[in-house]
């Protein structure tokens, strides 16, 4: 973490420098940006609109506080990368529920009443990145980006107690109906994005609605502390009986645990009754499902019945006909699409939709790139949300599956496994547009697949020989990243870097830091111990801050090393020759270009900003 470049502070570094005046406590008449609903994708979308102080950016909550107790809880790798550029994932990782092992249950053949342990499974988590799959409850995931957009630049905090009644959509502006305790008002705002739920009121006023349907099966839903003595109490598992089906998630703290039980078909006619299902039968068809273990409920923190439903919003912002102009009220989360919640993806899912979504406002409203930017959010969200729903029900069609139904005992443990690299959040592939390219190069860089997410490997920082991550060292402070992986010898990298300093000014305003808009990042196939940063391209080592003091930590070897065994260009299949590889703000592969192709590198910027 980098900090004293502003002067020395002996506070806390993770609280910025504010870059506005005292924040209102009353909502203003006017704002940039209006988010309704404080949900994940609301939460950390106020997070990342914090860090534009020029951007006035208000969140209402018609709750009375914060929330207590939420109903997702699981927390999948990508969303943990995430948390890591919001500055936050080491202290969550901390007080979760890491799943490192999903175990399987299905009926013993010599006593088809009772279950039997069928399946161990390491959970795909490291096997696909660095970072853990959790558990930890929604709430305190609110609260840390709650304290991320409380301590960027911009003092974000959601206005409680208000809540939203309708808008109307103008040439320039959107009129906003809110009711507050002092009355109904009306607030002008030039976005509005709707982050408040599967009841969407937002969605209701631009005429948008859900596509699909609620399929025939009930599921019961509860938070539990338990005596019990069943042996995988604390070890997630997906347990089929000829009573019915759990899937069970131990929770963090060592005692708490969340489990969904099967309660079977709903009739036709049944018209949500179903959802009336007392607490005590779930807890006897729990018990039913475990037989021959047991559970002695000793408090149920919370507990639902739900019916699984799948839907998709026909669209995902206000521009519904053909005029071509741009949308001024967007949607994110359950607002735009809903699944069951036993894959895990719902909270994930919806807070990807906010980090797309927030870069793309802050680059429009800070004049960096053109309005047609905000076209792209629901072009790429949407296709993700109908993938999401159709792994959703194939997931949940397996989860319900009777005894009888099943031929193979693994096959859920296959499937587990085998689509890891979806539930895990990495599998999103965005297509070519104005923020990313074409695949031309791709043979340059065959372990940065163009359009998805920047996979992280160890690098050694030059300045001080310590081994890093390389993506780790970005934030989501709506800056661009540029990896200028380097040749042999380091001369093309010069050369690059000398021709290439001219296409990063351009789009970057004269009174702002060299690297405001580009993170300009250099990695030398050289060892670092023949490697100094003082004789770096003046590229690498930017004076930034009003002292005007020197970036160390922009030159990178790529090993191996004492400390690390990895060389970044052979896992990631790195041309040699070089190659420059440019990320968006969200951490998705927007270029692969070549090290000697600098009017490549400015015709792609061209389509994606605005000259300063």
């Amino acid at each position: 973490m980098q900090f004293h470049h502003h002067g020395y502070v002996s506070g806390d570094p993770r609280v910025l420098p504010a870059g506005v005046g005292e924040r209102p406590a009353e909502l203003p008449d006017e704002v940039d940006v209006l988010i309704v609903g404080s949900g994940p994708a609301g939460m950390l979308l106020a997070a990342q609109m914090s860090q534009y102080p020029g951007i006035t950016t208000r969140i209402i909550e018609k709750r009375s506080g914060r929330l207590e107790l939420g109903q997702a809880d699981g927390i999948q790798p990508r969303s943990v990368e995430t948390f890591q550029a919001f500055g936050f994932a080491e202290r969550i990782i901390a007080e979760a529920y890491n799943i490192g092992w999903m175990n399987f249950w299905g009926p013993n053949p010599e006593k088809p009443d009772e279950i039997v342990r069928t399946t161990r499974t390491a959970d795909y988590a490291y096997d696909i990145c660095e970072f853990p799959h959790l558990i930890v409850n929604q709430a305190r995931v609110l609260d840390y980006f709650a304290e991320a957009a409380l301590h960027g630049p911009a003092r974000i905090a959601p206005d409680y107690g208000v809540e939203f009644i309708g808008l109307e959509v103008g040439e320039d502006a959107v009129e906003v109906s809110v009711r507050t305790a002092g009355g109904d008002r009306r607030i002008r705002a030039k976005y509005v994005v709707g982050c408040d739920g599967a009841r969407s009121g937002v969605r209701e006023a631009i005429g948008r609605t859900h596509v699909g349907g609620v399929s025939a099966h009930a599921w019961g839903v509860m938070d539990v502390l338990v005596n019990t003595d069943f042996p995988d109490w604390r070890t997630k598992c997906a347990i089929n009986s000829e009573a019915g089906n759990i899937l069970h998630i131990p929770r963090e703290g060592g005692y708490l645990s969340r489990m969904y039980i099967d309660l079977g078909e709903v009739a036709a006619d049944d018209d949500h009754r179903v959802r009336q299902t007392p607490l005590e039968e779930i807890i006897r068809k729990a018990n039913a499902i475990l037989h021959p273990y047991s559970i002695d409920v000793k408090e149920v923190a919370w507990h639902s019945v739900y019916e699984v439903g799948h839907r998709v919003t026909d669209g995902f912002d206000d521009v519904i006909d053909d005029s071509g102009r741009t949308p001024r009220v967007f949607l994110t989360g359950d607002a735009c699409h809903t699944h069951s919640a036993k894959a895990g993806q719902g909270m994930n899912v919806s807070m990807q939709d906010g980090f797309n979504l927030g870069w793309k406002l802050g680059s429009v409203l800070t004049g960096r790139a053109p309005e047609t930017l905000l076209s792209t959010y629901g072009a790429e969200r949407r296709p993700v949300a109908q993938q999401l729903i159709d792994f959703d029900k194939e997931w949940s069609s397996l989860m319900a599956r009777k005894p009888e139904e099943i031929s193979d005992p693994t096959e859920l443990a296959t499937f587990y496994l085998g689509t890891a690299e979806f539930p895990s959040g990495f599998m999103t592939q965005y297509t070519s547009s104005m923020i990313t390219g074409t695949d031309a190069h791709q043979e340059l860089a065959t372990g940065f697949p163009l359009g998805k997410r920047f996979k992280s490997a160890e690098v050694v920082r030059v300045s001080d020989g310590n081994v890093i991550h390389l993506g780790h060292h970005a934030k989501a402070d709506g800056r661009w990243r540029v990896y200028a992986f380097g040749d042999r010898d380091g001369t093309r990298l010069a050369s690059w870097a000398d021709a290439a300093t001219p296409v990063f000014a351009r789009f970057t305003p004269t009174d702002a830091d060299a690297d405001a808009v580009f993170d300009v990042k250099a990695i030398d196939q050289r060892p670092y111990e023949e490697l100094e940063v003082t004789t770096a391209p003046e590229l690498f080592r930017p004076q930034t801050g009003p002292l005007g003091l020197i970036d160390w930590e922009k030159l990178y070897a790529s090993g191996p090393s004492k400390w690390t065994d990895t060389d970044i260009f052979e896992a990631r299949g790195l041309s040699r020759d070089g190659v420059i590889v440019v990320v968006r703000p969200d951490q998705y592969v927007a270029a692969i270009l070549p090290l000697d192709d600098v009017d490549e590198l400015s015709g792609f910027f061209e389509g994606a900003f605005l000259p300063a």
